[in-house]
């Protein structure tokens, strides 16, 4: 059986055909421009797919009526107001649809067909441009009252800190990438204003340029600023998992993209974190692991939707 899923992002999107098991079969990408344009090319390349899909998933950022099937003005989508998406899909290809955020559409795909296959209750933090979970509790996706359980990013860490999804301190503004590079311009602004030498940043002018991906660089080449970076980030992740752990109990912590990237930084203060923060019975039962499914993920997670959906 043949799947669509719509993977709808700030600056691409794309539509993809796959089967039960979350093999890619057919991939037509788009630059993501207003609705009506990104949507068009979307449909028109889904038609001229060959094979039949039986239903179509959709993952994309909040917020979202998802019950309704609605994209309601996400951040990273400007003029994606109130957007009808499953309406217009059931029109337009005559198939059942349904919209997930991307967290969630995520660890669905994770937990299908990448690092926690063969888990009841797992967690994915998607520790991308920004922190997103989504939560697996006792074999089901959890999306709480209105879809919105997993809102990890908001939590605060400390009153004073790199702000990240509007709020100080909070576990975004450390952890996710964005919050990496701002990390690392707060120790740099440091280091430079008192002379020393930085690594991934040689002047308080080119503060703007430095990365996530720079500052990896850096540490990875010994530099003493950067290290510190990762000790901060990586400790931070660790407090964040500890309470999630504590909480909910997983057999299972999936952790995406920077986490892929830089694991050997951030590990090591990540799991003192834990052993310190965690009751000892819900940590012994825990794997706290890097995702699996790489640059596909997106792509899986929205075929993962419909095959969810689909089969329930």
């Amino acid at each position: 059986m043949y799947y669509l899923g719509f993977d709808i992002g700030g600056t691409k999107s794309a539509v993809v055909l796959g089967n039960e098991k979350g093999e890619i079969l057919r991939k037509v990408k788009v630059a993501t421009g207003g609705p009506e344009e990104t949507l068009e090319a979307l449909f028109a390349a889904a038609e001229s797919f060959p094979e039949k899909a039986a239903a179509a998933g959709i993952s994309c950022g909040s917020p979202l009526d998802e019950e309704k099937g609605i994209i309601q003005s996400p951040p990273n989508l400007p003029g994606w107001d109130n957007i009808h998406i499953v309406e217009m899909i059931h029109k337009r290809l005559g198939i059942p649809a349904w919209l997930c955020n991307d967290a969630n559409a995520c660890a669905l795909a994770e937990w299908k067909f990448g690092a926690g296959v063969g888990t009841k209750n797992m967690i994915f933090l998607t520790c991308g441009t920004g922190m997103g979970a989504g939560l697996i509790l006792d074999g089901r996706l959890y999306g709480g009252t209105n879809g919105y359980a997993g809102e990890v990013c908001h939590m605060r860490m400390t009153k004073v800190g790199p702000v990240g999804y509007g709020k100080a301190g909070s576990y975004e503004g450390y952890t996710s990438g964005a919050g990496v590079a701002r990390v690392g311009c707060m120790l740099a602004t440091e280091q430079l204003q008192m002379g020393k030498t930085v690594g991934y940043c040689h002047s308080l002018e080119e503060l703007g340029q430095v990365t996530a991906k720079s500052i990896a660089e850096a540490a990875n080449a010994g530099d003493p600023t950067a290290l510190e970076v990762f000790r901060i980030v990586g400790e931070k992740l660790g407090e964040g998992i500890a309470i999630l752990v504590d909480i909910l109990n997983p057999e299972r912590v999936v952790i995406g993209s920077v986490f892929q990237r830089a694991e050997n930084l951030l590990r090591p203060t990540m799991e003192e974190a834990l052993a310190r923060e965690c009751l000892p019975m819900t940590l012994e039962r825990v794997q706290v692991v890097p995702a699996k499914l790489g640059d596909e993920i997106g792509d899986v997670a929205a075929l993962s939707i419909a095959v969810w959906r689909y089969e329930e």
